[in-house]
């Protein structure tokens, strides 16, 4: 009898201490609901939909995959520098957790145990828009070849400076979008989408614009809005006529938030150069609060990194993509803003691979320069940063 104990009590206590199973319903839904659906459902940039056990049960594998291999969710940033509201990053517990599930044979679950599914707006990631505005006409992508930036100016008939506290484009078909920016060109003022002032942008990664309450974006009475399409063809002719949506501050913000950056034109990447360094700076002109950075480079694009430099003399890495990813054109924002006073220095440093070892480079033997294409280059350390609204509103030309 004291033997029978024995066995039956080892039994238990082997029980006890086993893992508990895992189940689509009970675990995974949560973790994907929380890190992949903003962008796995219909409508988005993702090619699949995880909102269901019906649609993510065929990619149990490669979901498992991917997590392990931290290829999703996406994130570039150097986790020894800067801490970031917005990280990507999966927690080993929910990795092993994919992981078990998926050994376990993804197994469903109860459904009383399905968690609520996120709440979006059909078609909206900032919720619904008070004014959408659209490209003003269809524009018809060719099936090949290389399509120039496209250029449509958009008035805003805004008779009065309005705030904008959030902003979101939608490519009207994703397949030939690469990238959209909506510039503000104030009345009076040169348009072009070279410069000027950025209000929203679009890029594979890139999130909308949602502003912290009492913080917004300044458009003046009169602006006309400058949207830059850039479509890349993909073996079928189709029609796009993109469109964003902006949501309007109830009251006057206390802070003005504005897009600055740091740029160089006039690099020159020698052919075969694995490791070409190039350089940008950005001076403060009043005490400013940063609160988020995006480094833009094309195909031969290999590292970014952005530093602060204090008027003391002292200088902080805030940003470092050691391995940057032309497919994920990520912000990266702030937890805290970074209080910079008047006369710091925001230096960016790039590198380009354009040797033969980079798979992406579209062709080594020839010198890269500045330019809109792909397969030209760009270094951009784009940033958002805010300053006090004053009474009397000022220009938001600040660069």
């Amino acid at each position: 009898m004291k033997h029978g104990f024995t066995v039956l009590a080892l039994i238990a206590f082997s029980a006890a201490s086993l893992p508990a199973a895992v189940t689509y319903t009970k675990d995974v839904a949560l973790i994907l609901n929380n890190r992949c659906v903003e962008c796995h459902r219909a409508g988005e940039a993702a090619p699949m939909a995880f909102t269901s056990y019906k649609e993510v049960r065929p990619w149990a594998k490669a979901i498992r995959e991917a997590v392990l291999s931290t290829k999703m969710p996406p994130w570039l940033a150097d986790p020894n520098h800067g801490v970031f509201k917005n990280d990507r990053r999966m927690p080993q517990k929910e990795k092993d957790t994919i992981s078990q599930w998926v050994a376990e044979g993804a197994p469903e679950g109860a459904p009383k145990n399905l968690p609520k599914a996120p709440d979006y707006v059909q078609g909206w990631n900032i919720g619904k828009p008070d004014l959408v505005f659209d490209i003003g006409a269809d524009f018809e992508v060719p099936a090949s070849g290389t399509v120039p930036y496209k250029y449509f100016r958009i008035p805003s008939n805004f008779t009065e400076d309005t705030w904008v506290e959030a902003a979101e484009i939608r490519p009207d078909k994703r397949e030939v979008v690469h990238h959209v920016i909506v510039f503000m060109v104030e009345q009076g003022a040169r348009s072009g989408g070279d410069g000027g002032n950025l209000l929203v942008g679009f890029a594979p990664g890139d999130p909308p614009m949602q502003l912290e309450p009492g913080t917004a974006k300044l458009v003046k009475a009169g602006t006309v809005f400058n949207i830059q399409m850039h479509y890349t063809t993909n073996g079928k002719a189709t029609t796009d006529r993109s469109y964003f949506g902006l949501k309007l501050a109830k009251n006057r913000p206390a802070r003005q938030a504005i897009t600055g950056r740091a740029l160089n034109f006039g690099f020159k990447i020698p052919p075969g150069e694995p490791n070409h360094e190039v350089k940008a700076s950005w001076t403060a002109r009043e005490d400013v609060e940063i609160n988020g950075f995006m480094p833009h480079m094309h195909l031969r694009g290999k590292d970014f990194k952005y530093t602060v430099v204090y008027p003391d003399g002292k200088s902080d890495v805030v940003l470092h993509v050691p391995k940057y990813d032309f497919n994920w054109q990520l912000a990266y924002e702030l937890e805290k803003p970074l209080v910079l006073p008047k006369g710091s220095r925001i230096d960016c440093v790039a590198h380009f691979d354009n040797s033969p070892n980079n798979k992406y480079n579209p062709d080594p033997s020839k010198e890269v320069r500045w330019g809109d294409q792909t397969w030209e280059e760009m270094m951009i350390g784009w940033f958002t940063y805010t300053v006090p609204v004053q009474p009397a509103v000022v220009s938001q030309t600040r660069e």
